[in-house]
């Protein structure tokens, strides 16, 4: 069962550490370009992440820090 749960682990740390790559890429094509990439425009999608948690107060600070420890290296 270890291994089973190590294994998935492994993968979905590999999608999330994909996914997350395509973050900096997304912003340069869309700064060098000008357009969205797959029809996704990230820049707007983050603006209205940091506006939101912004008008979040307390709420928002705490959600944020719970997203930053997602990509915070656990040793």
């Amino acid at each position: 069962m270890e291994k089973v749960f190590s294994y998935v682990k492994g993968f979905v740390g590999g999608i999330t550490g994909f996914f997350v790559s395509l973050i900096p890429l997304s912003i340069l094509w869309y700064v060098l370009t000008g357009g969205a990439v797959f029809e996704f425009d990230v820049i707007t999608n983050l603006t209205s992440l940091i506006t939101s948690l912004g008008n979040g107060g307390f709420v928002g600070f705490v959600v944020l820090l719970i997203v930053a420890s997602f990509f915070v290296d656990k040793k």
